[in-house]
């Protein structure tokens, strides 16, 4: 389970303030990639929730809601997005550290040191720690990519609503067979990631 100890080898304890860092959306084939930085303050974090943070894949939909409203309450956090655009552009692996950038300089406090989930971290202002699966080993980069995540699937749902037959307030713009059929069938939209290998194939109708 997530805990404090990336934070503290970082200097929390020392008063420095600590960064977790998450990306969500690399790899569906429409909508944003989104990052989010967060900085928590220990004691301001009830025992009960920090024992119930974990990675936002493995949480319900329902928990990651309740806690991504608990965390914006007690949290110093900024998300940010690069767009579709920007991932055609530039493609998804700087894409998703321009993302990253962004939250970071987006935060109202200014942080000492940024722990990045992965193994490649964007170039920041500030020192990193690259965490691999640090969503599941660290609490600030939990809480991160639990704010991220509820945030995506937020604005897929939005953009559901004027392109129904991908599913995506269902699929959050991922692969599933379901949308693989409906771009066969429809072909692709403005939020769909022309530079991915599936959607280029499949060129032929913009709705």
């Amino acid at each position: 389970m997530p805990n404090w100890a990336y934070e503290i080898a970082a200097g929390m304890e020392a008063g420095a303030l600590v960064c977790g860092v998450d990306e969500v959306g690399r790899g569906p084939l429409a909508g944003p990639v989104l990052a989010c930085a967060v900085i928590l303050d220990p004691a301001r974090v009830p025992k009960a929730l920090q024992k119930r943070l974990d990675d936002s894949k493995k949480l319900s939909a329902a928990l990651r809601e309740e806690f991504a409203a608990a965390l914006r309450e007690i949290a110093v956090f900024s998300i940010a997005e690069a767009s579709v655009a920007e991932i055609d552009e530039i493609n998804i692996l700087q894409a998703t550290h321009l993302a990253m950038r962004r939250a970071v300089e987006g935060l109202a406090q200014k942080p000492a040191h940024a722990l990045i989930d992965g193994n490649r971290a964007p170039k920041l202002f500030c020192p990193t720690t690259c965490v691999v699966g640090g969503d599941a080993k660290s609490l600030s980069i939990a809480a991160a990519s639990i704010l991220a995540k509820v945030e995506r699937d937020k604005i897929m749902s939005q953009l559901s609503l004027a392109h129904t037959v991908y599913g995506w307030e269902r699929n959050a713009g991922y692969g599933t067979t379901e949308h693989l059929a409906a771009i066969r069938t429809h072909g692709i939209t403005p939020h769909h990631r022309q530079s991915f290998r599936p959607i280029s194939e499949n060129i032929m109708i913009t709705c």
